[in-house]
This record gives C-alpha cells, structure tokens and sequence, in this order.
C-alpha cells in the first residue's frame, strides 16, 4: 500500500544571490516576470520547492511539473496567506491530488511528504497550534520554506490489458490499443488507450461510441497493474439530415452546396472535419460548428448540425513580403464578401514593389525601377444552389524582373477572364473559362507585341489538411492554356503546366512533417521571341529556388535572360517543431528553366539549400529563411533571407 505522510524540517533562511540575465531579454518574452511576495508583517510569503527521488531517472523532470500541476501550494505561490492556519491547511489541501499525481504516473507505492518550516502536522488531523506557530516564526524575516518530496520507488507495470465485454463485440486492433504487458502503468497511457479505441469505433461508422468505466487493479506487493479497457461501440450508422443554422445575409443553399455528404452515406468524423474547412471557405463565412446529434433518427442515421457565423462584409487589409534581394513587396486590398447577399466577393488588390534596374543606369532609386499590378477578381459561389461557381478575373501590371548582371525583361500587360468552376468533392474541381489580353514585353531578344485569347483549363486536387500549413495530404494541380490564332491570338502557342506536393507526418502530434514540391512547364508552339516575356518560364525566388533571384534561373544569349520554353522544379523539407510555435525547416530547392522543347537539367539548373524558422500562428506561420544557392554564378549573393507568411509550399 502507498505510504503517505506529512513531515516537517528545519529549514534555515538563506539569502539567495540570483544572477541577474534580464538584459538579454529586454523585452520579456523569455523570463518570467512572477516574483514571490517580499517578506512583510501583513501575511506569509512562502518558497515551494520540489524534490523528486528514485523511479527511472527519465521520469524526474515529467514527474515535477505533474506535481506542480497538481499543487495548489504552487499554483498559489504568489498569493501569500494571512497567517500559518491557512498556510498550513493549504498544504494538507494537497496531499490527495499529490499522490493521485504520483499514482497517475505510475508510482504506486511513492511516499509523499510536505515540509513546513520546523513544525509538524499529522495527516490525519487538523493543523496545530505549534505548526501554525512554526509558520508565523518567519513572518517578516523570510519566505517560509515548504519542500514537496516524492520517493518514487518502482515503476509499476501492466500485467494484463484487456478490453470489456461490449468492447469486444468489434476486434480492435493491438496497434490502436497501443498498450501491452511490461509497458509502464501510467494512467494517461491508459486514458489515451481508451480515446483510441473510441475513435477507432467512430472511424468505423460508430458515431455514438462512448467511453465505461476503466477498472484498474494494482497489485502492490507484485508492483503491477491490470486494466479492463471499458468501451460501448455503439450501432453503426449513416449520416442523417443536414440543419443550416446561423446564416443571416448568406443564402442557406450556399452553405449547403460545400457539404459533401449524403443522406444515408457512412458516418465518418474525418468528413465531419471536411465540413468544418470546406464550410469556411465560403469567403462570407467567419466561424464553422458542427454538432452531431445524440441519438439516431428513425431511419438509423445521425442528424448534423451546420451552425455558422458570418464575417464582417468588408474588410481592407495589407500583405508583406520581404527577400533581401528582391527587396519588399507591398499587397494590399479592399473586399466586399456579399456584394450582391449571394455570398458573392469582390476583391481589388495591388502589389507595389521594388524592381531591380536591369540596364545598368544610373545608380540610385529612380521612378522606373518601381513596379506593380492592379487586379479584381468576382467570385459568384453556387450557382444556384448547385456545385458550380462563376468567376471573372482582371489584371493590369507593369513589371521589370532580373538585374544588371544577368538582364531582364520589362512587361506591360492586361487581361481578363472568365471562368466556370465546378467541385466534384471537398478534394477535386475543374475549371475552365476563356480569357483574352494584351501584352508588351522588352529584352534581350527584342520587343514582343501580343494579343492573346486563350482557353484557360485546369483540375485540382488537394486532400491536405492545412491550407497555409499542411501537415498531411497532397496537393496537384495542372492547366493548360491554348492562344490558337483562330481566336485571334497574334501568336499561336499552349502554355501548359503543372505542381504536386506532398505531405507526410512521422508522428501523429505531426511535430515531423516531410514536404516535397514537384513542378514543370511548357510552351508548344510559336516562336520564343513572338511571345511575351512573362508568359516564358523562369525560376528563382522565394516560392521557386531559393538562393537565386527572383525569375534569373533561365537560358541566356550574350549573358542575358531568355526565359524558356520549359521549366522543371523541386524542393524537399524536413519540418521539426521545436515546441508548440517555434518550427526549424531544412531544406533544398532545385530547378531552372530550359530552351528545349523538354528539360534538359544537364544546361543551367540551379541548387539552393539553407534553414527555415517558423513562427506558428493561428492564422498561419510566419516564415524566415535563410538560403544559399549551392552553385552560385558570378554576382548571386552568398546568403539570401525571405520573410512572408505560410509554408513555402
């Protein structure tokens, strides 16, 4: 049996002499601003300090915080009591959830004892008198010293897991059990077993599985437990009827066409998370609640409930992004989320930024080297209730991309399209449109001059979990564009491309996610000096190969850019959360673009490596990296830093 006892020590006041670090945390984000009281006649400040002996070394840290979890004595530490009474009472207070601590890692046979100054208490009765004066001794010379001390002792173990009667009605598997004899007889292990298997049940269309009573037997002398797993998986069953509630100015058939379920389809709670995201991408839509229904209706199926909040309708905002070569860039926007109270968007943006001079002028910024681009997108959701959606698209820029060095092009251009998009699932829509525009671009081979009507197609498919984070998943998406010059274009060409990515975590906290990036190009067609620069592929950049400038990844003439016909990138990460907000990402990127009608990686490709940190925020992580490109040409510089928000890919 647990032994369990209250003592007393004499505990000697001792000036501490703390090593003062704050200078290097001028602003506090490191150091604890929480200080005991100063030792005063008005009531008695205390010091608790825990020591923890025995039972596996790797237990000693863990061990310590459950306890000062438990601890009212040291949650309340900077609350000092009036007098030794309630100092006293407040320790005896934590003698219970202490050794529920203790049992709870494991520790059955622990022996717990409190110190207080030099007073004594027994566990079985009130405070004393002489513990209480002890106590007040200290009142104004010190803080009271209270020492909190576990001697472990062995480690129990489990001897026996099995499940309960109802539980064995459907075979779990051992690996969602997850526990098995000699494993350490913790309770959160025992806990999280139980969750496991509850989700196990509901991932098998057993949406009213609930948790019974774990028995737990421990065996003392034997220093042992046996656990019976109790568990009720419940009926199976379908998804029920679907309830819209909350929507004020957003049309209920809106919300209705971004869920993807049917009536009588089977209960899963990964489409129940489904719901939750596709829902709130709906731009009118702030807040997504899914509640499921207690029971089963008539027909064994389980009602939904889809209980939104709307969004302010307008909003303006401003994106930054930052590389130390290409300087920064300057995005903001204005948009109306229910322009017309069908859940329609309007959103006009602009980037403004700085564009490096590619014709070797006069030194200095001067009004040329700035740049941007003006846009609007409509977005008309649901047409009529159904799956598809209507979109018009506009933009207007003035671009100049590359450097003195390696040239460049500059680029005048508008455009509009029009498009029809239709969602077979939350993973998988299919676009097309038309879209028609101008462009004039300048650089080393010449001036190109181009109309172009083009019929944009494309498919997507994204099963990632995050958008700005994913952590599992994959994501593809390809398009194809052809300018026939039946249209009208003035040059004939396809410009076809396409990216995957792939997310895979090696834990399922995903505190170490792997992410690979694949992505290739091409122009069919035309003469490359017929076709406008930005329609050509480059690569380099932030969101490309990092390392490298933006777009200087690229066949050259006379030292100059060209810009391609073809264009192949990838990228590996190894993403390691640090703790729950800091993430370190090392990475390599490579790609170029080529001249060939296929990638030809034995021409100029280019390999940038370096480290990332992540800031995780709730709206996404922040991204630092640092890069450097690993065959570097003759001006790139030796290390590059981009800062922006979201995951590179």
């Amino acid at each position: 049996m647990a032994a369990l006892a209250l003592l007393t020590g004499a505990l000697c006041p001792v000036a501490a002499n703390a090593l003062d670090l704050s200078f290097l945390d001028p602003f506090g984000f490191f150091t604890s601003k929480e200080e005991p009281p100063k030792p005063n006649p008005a009531n008695l400040p205390y010091n608790v300090a825990f020591n923890v002996s025995g039972g596996m070394p790797s237990d000693a840290g863990r061990v310590e915080q459950a306890l000062k979890d438990a601890s009212n004595l040291y949650k309340l530490r900077n609350d000092a009591p009036p007098d030794g009474d309630v100092l006293a009472r407040r320790a005896a207070s934590d003698l219970g959830p202490l050794l529920d601590a203790l049992w709870a890692e494991g520790y059955y046979n622990a022996i717990l004892r409190i110190r207080i100054g030099d007073g004594v208490i027994d566990v079985a009765q009130e405070p004393t008198p002489a513990l209480i004066r002890a106590a007040e001794a200290w009142r104004n010379r010190g803080l009271v010293p209270v020492t909190v001390e576990a001697e472990l002792g062995p480690l129990f173990r489990l001897r026996d897991v099995t499940l309960s009667e109802a539980a064995r009605a459907i075979p779990v598997p051992e690996r969602i059990i997850g526990l098995k004899p000699g494993d350490p007889a913790r309770a959160a292990d025992v806990r999280a077993a139980q969750a496991r298997v509850i989700d196990f049940y509901r991932a098998q269309s057993h949406p009213l599985a609930n948790s019974a009573k774990l028995a737990a037997t421990v065996d003392h002398a034997k220093e042992v437990m046996d656990v019976v797993i109790g568990a009720d998986p419940g009926p199976r069953a379908g998804f029920g009827e679907v309830t819209v509630t909350g929507t004020t100015n957003v049309p209920e058939e809106v919300v209705r066409s971004y869920i993807y379920i049917e009536p009588g389809e089977d209960y899963s709670p990964e489409k129940i998370a489904i719901i939750r995201r596709t829902v709130a991408e709906i731009p009118a839509i702030g807040g997504v609640r899914v509640r499921e229904a207690s029971s089963l209706d008539p027909q064994g199926n389980l009602p939904i409930f889809v209980d939104v909040s709307e969004r302010p309708n307008e909003v303006i905002g401003v994106n930054l992004r930052y590389s130390s070569i290409d300087g920064p860039n300057i995005h903001p926007y204005f948009e109306i989320r229910n322009l017309f109270g069908g859940a329609e968007r309007l959103r006009i943006e602009a980037d403004g930024f700085l564009a490096p001079s590619i014709d070797g002028g006069p030194t200095g910024i001067e009004r040329r080297d700035f740049a941007g681009r003006i846009a609007m997108s409509f977005l008309k959701p649901a047409l009529n209730g159904s799956r598809f959606d209507f979109l018009f698209d506009t933009l207007a820029e003035r671009q100049r991309i590359g450097t003195i060095r390696f040239g460049g092009y500059t680029v005048r251009d508008a455009s509009a399209t029009a498009s029809l998009r239709y969602r077979f699932s939350e993973a998988l829509q299919v676009q097309v449109g038309v879209t028609g525009g101008w462009a004039q671009s300048s650089d080393v081979l010449g001036e190109a001059t181009a109309t172009l009507i083009g019929l944009p197609m494309s498919v997507k498919y994204d099963t990632t979990d995050n958008l700005l984070d994913p952590t599992r998943g994959v994501r593809v998406s390809a398009q194809i564009t052809p300018f026939p010059t039946f249209l009208g274009s003035t040059v004939g060409f396809v410009d076809a491309k396409g990216q995957a990515s792939t997310y895979y975590a090696l834990d399922d906290e995903a505190n170490y996610v792997l992410a690979g990036r694949i992505a290739a190009g091409a122009l069919i067609g035309g003469n490359l000096a017929d076709i406008p620069s930005n329609y050509r592929f480059y690569a380099g950049g932030g969101g490309s190969v990092r390392g490298f400038r933006y777009r200087t990844l690229s066949p050259m003439l006379d030292g100059k850019l060209t810009g391609g016909r073809t264009l192949l990138e990838g990228s590996l990460e190894a993403r390691v959360k640090i703790t729950q907000t800091i993430e370190l990402v090392p990475f390599i990127d490579a790609g170029g673009a080529y001249a060939t009608a296929t990638p030809n990686v034995t021409e100029r490709t280019g390999i940038g490596a370096g480290l990332g940190l992540r800031y995780l925020t709730a709206i996404g992580p922040i991204r630092l990296d640092l890069a450097t490109p690993v065959n570097p040409r003759k001006g790139d510089k030796p290390v590059v830093v981009y800062l922006s928000i979201g995951q590179a890919f």
